[in-house]
This record gives structure tokens, sequence and C-alpha cells, in this order.
């Protein structure tokens, strides 16, 4: 199944200045899923993981590439129903994490 998205997010603990408008599109196939979106660096990211779901909570795990310095990242994300927090880090600088809605079509 595609699914089309259009996600709004916030960056929690981080200096810099980020994309906060992410479309996206995302390919699911049981519980594999991959896709394309535009990143909070205002760059093209592809991605590809596993997803698990449990009534309305889900947790992503796979891997991210479109990150400035940084070919190959490890994905992860929690959601709940369209709410989802995300791990974020500055290089060298700052942990914090991207939470946001998505909405989908």
């Amino acid at each position: 199944m595609i699914e089309f998205a259009l996600a709004l997010s916030l960056h929690i603990g981080l200096e810099g200045d980020y994309n906060e408008i992410h479309p996206h599109i995302r390919y699911n196939n049981e519980n594999y899923i991959a896709g394309v979106y535009y990143n909070s660096e205002s760059n093209i990211s592809t991605y590809a993981g596993k997803r698990w779901e449990h009534n309305d909570f889900g947790v992503e795990l796979g891997a991210v590439t479109g990150y400035i310095n940084q070919p190959l990242l490890p994905y992860a994300r929690v959601t709940y129903n369209n709410f989802f927090i995300a791990p974020a880090h500055e290089v060298g600088k700052n942990t914090g994490a991207v939470i946001g809605y998505e909405f989908k079509w």
C-alpha cells in the first residue's frame, strides 16, 4: 500500500534552524516500510525499515539517508495515532527530539 502524508514538526532541544514541513510518500508491505520525504535539513531523505504496531501505538526502526555529513543513519520513530516522536542529534552539539503530527491520505 502506498501512503501520502504531510508532517508538521517541532525540533526540541536543538539549536539549528530546521524545516518543519515534511511531504512524505511511504510504501507499506506487511510490516516493512520504505519511503521518501523532505527532511528537517531541507534535503530529500530515503529510508527503509520495519514497523510494529499494537492498538494505536507504532514503533519504526530502520536506516535513513539524506542528512548533511551523515550518508547513512539509524532511523527510529514512535507513533500514536498520527502523532510521532523521533530522536535527533546535531553533530558535535545537542541531542533532542523531533515531535509532530502527520496528515495521511
